[in-house]
């Protein structure tokens, strides 16, 4: 089990929104850029979202203006916000240090279907 635990996935129609959390123990996610990566079935992972410990924020081309990444610093957690939903959104969402630096967690599973 690694540092970062994310939540908060699920079944949602499109159009729809979702919030993901990644709760971290053990670092502080402040000290580092954090990134919000997903892959799809057959797919490679990929980094959607990233944010630095100055609150700058990137995105990917597919994802820009529906996913806003923040960071709570106080709680040691990150978040997605997931809006406007497409069905090719769906995959398991994981968060990491960018670049790579701890053992993935478990992921959470984000599913946009009618």
């Amino acid at each position: 089990q690694g540092p970062l635990v994310e939540s908060g996935g699920g079944l949602v129609q499109p159009g729809g929104s979702l919030r993901l959390s990644c709760a971290a123990s053990g670092i502080i996610i402040r000290s580092y850029v954090m990134g919000w990566y997903r892959q799809a079935p057959g797919k490679q992972r990929e980094l959607v979202a990233r944010i630095s410990s100055d609150g700058a924020t990137n995105y990917a081309d597919s994802v820009k203006g529906r996913l806003t990444i923040s960071r709570d610093n106080v709680k040691n957690t990150a978040y997605l916000q997931m809006n406007s939903l497409k069905p090719e959104d769906t995959a398991v969402y994981y968060c990491n240090t960018v670049p790579l630096i701890y053992p993935w967690g478990q992921g959470t599973q984000v599913t946009v279907s009618s």
